[in-house]
């Protein structure tokens, strides 16, 4: 007997054998699945939609509360099906074509997406969350300004049906972050804060467009990202007590959270790493991964490699993935996100496992009291900046950064200046980190080293519009179109091949590359930072002391732009530089896997023993 023949016949024993209609049986089970749902019972709630569906397929609400479970599980095809169905059965519900939207958005089908929403919106004008939904699908397909003028209207229609939509100024927030119009997004996501205090992404991606910003007071960033920590440990139900063993020389469980163990900046610091932990013949270590994010590619397929455990994460509430990580046995978890995309931040504030870390994929204070440690080095935080984090600084003794080297055989190329007659400066960061304080200061550059060239590489370069502001941005400083040498995206190799078009690379400020740097390094070209005080303005000072190449970084602006007037004049120094650089920078720790796996491990076990130490003292058996 199957699973639903003896869950009907359960059923029947239940009412005594009164004869009732399969109909009326039906509708029982959906009001138990409802009133299950209330009580938050998804899964039980399933099989009564489920058992429902059954007996009467024409059941519109079962197979969209069934939708709505399997989306929250992460089952976006499962959840299109049942959408499907109810606009069989029901095909004037704006709901249903507006949910089936959110389930194509989630397999990446973004045109039958849009084409979904826009029927929600066709059968019920004043959708305000189809408004939202549909402009946040077309603002993520396109860079062109136009697209985006359009959802900023829409979006703004909204509002003008429902004020208080969170959403709506949440988005508008992350509208305004992708065309740099950083105070208005600041404002928006705040917004979205005062009118929904719980909404975890307007804290995260407010706290995320800090980093784009200037002179914001160190202590108004801390206050902001304990507000947020505040907001998740309300959310929470931390563990106080775990069953590891207070042992400082056994075998360590280590578990990553985060949504980019793939062909993404996170992934390629995190290889190497990972590959010389798990080729240490003392095997102290044992490594699990948590994608927050489906992951399917080569760098995701060599992670996972080096993992004991691999398991998706999506769907899963905070409590469930909570509750897997403590059974999963892990001593120190680490956050791999901070408060960028597809974070499980608010899950750290379950705190399960005794120790929690955040590193590598976020330049600033996750505000999360729940972590324990955030991992520096010497070069990037000052000591008199350590203020301005929740959690304790435990610094590496080198780099804090360890980037696995490309596997494509892209050659370095002779220095292009020495057959063009000029230099080429280039960036191939995100244009929102080209603020503009940015944009003067490479004017300024330009201006100074004549007939230069400045070579821009992102993928928002890709629409005529962007290029066409991008050179109005330059003309206000002087810099005719000529001077400016725009191209979109490529395939990483390609991507790789364009440095070769590059003399000196320029790094923006206060959000500095950090794999634009070292993938400028790898192909010889050597990169001007400039140095700031906070832990984020500092990445590219700790790539560069790390590299040998103190002469690259610059004290303040009037430093920047003598420094590359003086590199840009010495064109032989320059192409001895770029004829051994990339040796020069395989050999030192920010390169050297081994090297760093050895620093890395050692700080995970001086967390682990200090752990030991408090919780022996804590029990009373020191």
């Amino acid at each position: 007997m199957g699973l639903f023949d003896r869950f009907l016949k359960v059923r029947t024993e239940s009412v005594g054998g009164t004869l009732i209609t399969a109909h009326q049986e039906a509708e029982h089970l959906l009001k138990e699945g409802i009133a299950l749902e209330d009580q938050g019972q998804p899964e039980e709630a399933l099989m009564r939609y489920e058992a429902a569906i059954g007996l009467k397929p024409e059941l519109p609400r079962a197979h969209f509360n069934r939708g709505n479970i399997l989306l929250d599980k992460g089952d976006a095809a499962g959840a299109l099906a049942a959408y499907e169905q109810v606009v069989e059965y029901k095909p004037d519900s704006a709901a249903a074509h507006y949910n089936i939207g959110s389930a194509y958005l989630r397999l990446g089908n973004t045109r039958e997406a849009i084409a979904a929403c826009r029927q929600a919106i066709a059968l019920k004008p004043d959708f305000a969350d189809a408004h939202v939904s549909l402009n946040m699908t077309l603002g993520s397909e396109s860079q062109d300004l136009g697209k985006f003028d359009e959802a900023e209207a829409s979006y703004r229609r909204a509002l003008q049906i429902n004020p208080r939509l969170a959403e709506a100024h949440h988005s508008l927030g992350v509208l305004f972050r992708r065309t740099n119009r950083f105070g208005e997004s600041i404002a928006s996501f705040e917004q979205a804060i005062k009118t929904q205090g719980d909404y975890a992404d307007a804290h995260n991606n407010l706290l995320f467009v800090y980093n784009y910003v200037a002179d914001l007071p160190a202590a108004q960033l801390l206050a902001d990202a304990k507000r947020f920590g505040d907001v998740a440990a309300r959310l929470a139900q931390p563990y106080t007590r775990w069953k590891n063993s207070p042992d400082p020389r056994r075998q360590l469980r280590v578990g990553f959270v985060s949504g980019d163990l793939s062909g993404h900046p996170v992934g390629f610091f995190l290889e190497g790493v990972l590959a010389a932990l798990t080729s240490s013949p003392a095997g102290r270590l044992e490594l699990f991964a948590y994608p927050t994010l489906a992951c399917d590619d080569a760098t995701s397929a060599r992670l996972r490699a080096c993992c004991k455990g691999w398991q998706s994460v999506i769907g899963l509430s905070d409590e469930a993935l909570a509750q897997r990580i403590t059974e999963d046995g892990i001593d120190i978890l680490i956050d791999l996100s901070g408060h960028t995309a597809h974070n499980r931040l608010t899950m750290f504030a379950w705190k399960p496992a005794p120790v929690q870390v955040s590193w590598l994929g976020y330049f600033a204070t996750t505000g999360v009291a729940a972590i324990d440690y955030f991992i520096a080095d010497p070069w990037t935080l000052p000591p008199d900046q350590e203020i301005n984090f929740s959690e304790q600084i435990w610094r590496l003794p080198e780099t804090r950064l360890c980037f696995t080297a490309p596997a494509h055989d892209v050659a370095v190329g002779p220095l292009p200046a020495l057959a063009n007659g000029y230099v080429t400066f280039g960036s191939f960061n995100n244009l929102s980190k080209m603020n503009n304080a940015v944009v003067a200061l490479w004017s300024q550059v330009l201006n100074a080293v004549p007939d230069s060239r400045l070579f821009l590489k992102y993928q928002q370069l890709g629409e005529a519009s962007v290029r066409q502001s991008t050179s109005e941005r330059f003309a206000v400083h002087g810099i005719a179109a000529d001077r400016l040498i725009f191209e979109g995206y490529v395939p990483r190799a390609n991507y790789l091949a364009a440095y070769q078009r590059v003399d000196i690379a320029l790094d923006p400020f206060p959000f500095p590359g950090g794999t634009t740097t070292v993938e400028a390094l790898w192909m010889g070209i050597p990169v001007l930072t400039l140095a700031g005080e906070r832990f984020l303005s500092r990445q590219g000072v700790g790539l560069l002391m790390n590299a040998g190449l103190l002469e690259w970084v610059a004290a303040d602006p009037h430093d920047y732009v003598a420094r590359a007037v003086a590199h840009a004049s010495d064109l032989q120094a320059l192409a001895m530089l770029r004829s051994g650089l990339r040796r020069q920078v395989l050999a030192s720790p920010i390169f050297d896997a081994p090297r760093f796996a050895r620093h890395f491990e050692a700080a995970l076990f001086g967390m682990w023993h200090k752990w030991c130490s408090q919780d022996k003292e804590k029990n009373g058996t020191v």
